[in-house]
């Protein structure tokens, strides 16, 4: 078998191997240089400390914090970004801390069961999970934002945050 040959079949396969291990764990896959949403060319450089300093906002706006609650084991803390846009999206951070370990975290704003809302899958961003949830149009009355954690055992915690519109 010739070398180029030999190379060919080494880089097949291990994109093959590489391509089934979509079992992260208990922690998910550091998040991809676009982090799920945009920045202005050169605006934030996310890998610049792996803390962001208090009051950034990511150009979203002004940081607005929910609060804190326990729930399930889990403490979740959550922030929006600017103001909520009827249509929109909001970008959310959460910290969630103690419990089981977490598979998968999702948002969404509108009503607890999420009729007429998009849930929005977060991805880990520094030390919080991170997305833009959709702000449906029209928002019910009433709305929060809701957390859904999903735990590696499958088991959910649901965790409800006045939006303070």
């Amino acid at each position: 078998m010739s070398e180029s040959l030999r190379t060919a079949l080494a880089l097949v396969a291990s994109t093959i191997l590489l391509a089934a291990c979509g079992d992260q764990g208990s922690k998910p896959a550091a998040p991809t240089a676009d982090h799920g949403h945009d920045h202005a060319e050169g605006s934030h450089d996310h890998a610049a400390d792996s803390k962001a300093p208090a009051g950034d906002d990511h150009g979203h706006g002004p940081v607005i914090e929910l609060g804190s609650v326990e729930q399930g084991g889990y403490t979740v803390k959550a922030s929006r970004d600017g103001d909520l846009k009827v249509g929109g999206e909001a970008p959310i951070d959460v910290w969630i801390t103690g419990g089981e370990p977490v598979s998968a975290v999702r948002f969404w704003i509108g009503t607890q069961d999420a009729a007429g809302s998009l849930k929005a899958k977060a991805a880990i961003e520094r030390d919080n999970w991170h997305t833009h949830a959709e702000v449906p149009d029209p928002m019910p009355v009433g709305s929060k934002l809701w957390v859904e954690i999903e735990s590696a055992k499958g088991t959910t915690v649901l965790v409800g945050f006045d939006l303070k519109a």
